[in-house]
């Protein structure tokens, strides 16, 4: 089997690993020299500087996946993909999408013949061992298509991933997955950090999570990874209380708005990753102003720096 993979960042140079390993040709492109020059080394990977080079090395009809930043990045790149290739060939989009993009750019992708199957793709740096969970949108001709690498991604041939429906569904689910995730993340945060400040228990929080992985309701892959992080608690001093948030989780909660679905847990969890980002700095200072106004409460006043 032969693929195309375009971009080589933190997930597409894994994927394409993965994929190489399974015994698949991976015709590969990314901009960067020195993302193209740390996969040359993986038996079964060639690498090229060009788009048209990827497509001339991948035999019709073929699959070409892209694993970009969403937003214009990938946009720029459909458009070339787009005019290199065939009636016939079939395009996967494995980024962040916004799914309405997705819907978009697969009924333009549709008018030229060529297919085009929304993933989205979970697994993070552990996904080139452990496999990847996908979640796939586009019609059953495309994802037929795509089906033989899916399987090869994913943790296990007939697990680990789902054909959810028509274009735009695949990221539709993954931006869900998303929201989910920002949730869940806030929970453990949160209940962590009421455990950590009762100092008069002088409770020890690695011992307390590694127990909770064991048979607990609350036992998760994120809670393995906060035992492991805890193991090693001093690392935390060196961390910018600083959380960014990358699309999914704000049209989360747009998306629960638009629908009418009540999601408070989830866009609390987007509220406070936009707090650690400085963005209620202002409201907290007319705060601190509007308590000296009322009450002469004490104003603290920030050091010159």
């Amino acid at each position: 089997m032969d693929i195309g993979m375009v971009g080589l960042g933190r997930m597409g140079a894994n994927m394409a690993r993965r994929l190489a390993r399974k015994g698949v040709r991976v015709a590969a492109h990314d901009v960067s020299p020195v993302a193209r020059s740390a996969v040359e080394p993986e038996r079964g990977i060639t690498t090229h500087a060009e788009l048209k080079k990827v497509i001339a090395a991948v035999p019709a009809p073929r699959v070409v996946w892209v694993m970009l930043p969403a937003g214009e990045i990938t946009g720029r790149a459909l458009e070339q993909l787009a005019a290199l290739l065939a009636k016939g060939d079939v395009l996967v989009e494995g980024g962040n999408a916004l799914y309405k993009d997705s819907q978009r750019r697969a009924a333009w992708l549709a008018e030229r013949g060529i297919g085009f199957v929304d993933a989205g793709v979970s697994g993070g740096v552990w996904g080139l061992d452990n496999g990847y969970a996908l979640m796939l949108g586009g019609t059953r001709e495309a994802f037929a298509r795509v089906e033989p690498f899916v399987r090869l991604l994913a943790p296990a041939p007939d697990s680990g991933w789902t054909h959810c429906g028509p274009a735009g569904s695949g990221h539709y689910v993954k931006m869900i997955h998303n929201g989910i995730e920002y949730g869940m993340m806030q929970a453990y945060a949160e209940g962590l950090s009421v455990l950590k400040a009762k100092s008069e228990f002088s409770l020890d929080l690695a011992a307390i999570t590694e127990m909770w992985r064991h048979g607990s309701v609350v036992r998760s892959w994120l809670l393995d990874l906060i035992a492991d992080f805890l193991r090693n608690e001093h690392a935390l001093e060196t961390i910018k209380p600083l959380v960014a948030d990358s699309g999914e989780g704000r049209w989360t909660a747009i998306e629960a708005v638009e629908l009418g679905v009540p999601a408070p847990v989830m866009s609390l969890a987007l509220m406070a990753r936009f707090a650690s980002q400085g963005q209620d700095d202002y409201a907290s200072k007319l705060l601190a102003m509007m308590r000296a106004g009322f009450g002469g409460h004490v104003v603290h006043v920030a050091e010159n720096k």
